[in-house]
This record gives C-alpha cells, sequence and structure tokens, in this order.
C-alpha cells in the first residue's frame, strides 16, 4: 500500500490580521525587535 505524501505547508497569515487597523507591527525576534510596517504604496518594509 503506498500513502501519498503530503507537502508541509508553510504558516500563512493575512496581512489585514497581523496589522489589525494599523500600519506597524512590532516583532520579537532573539534578542531582537523589528519593526514592520506599511507604505503608503501598501508595500511591507522590515526595520530593525
Amino acid at each position: 500500500m503506498v500513502v501519498p505524501v503530503q507537502p508541509t505547508l508553510k504558516p500563512r497569515l493575512n496581512s489585514r490580521q497581523l496589522f489589525r487597523d494599523g500600519k506597524t507591527v512590532e516583532i520579537d525576534h532573539g534578542e531582537q525587535r523589528y519593526t514592520l510596517r506599511v507604505t503608503k504604496d501598501n508595500k511591507l518594509i522590515l526595520t530593525k
């Protein structure tokens, strides 16, 4: 019997879930804090 292998799905978030009603979120990664923001052109920028 051959069991098909399911590909590993990567976690996915919609940016509306992440930003809610704002334009920035802070992300803690290890000892660092990053800011993810939406630009006026609706692009994403990640800064330290």
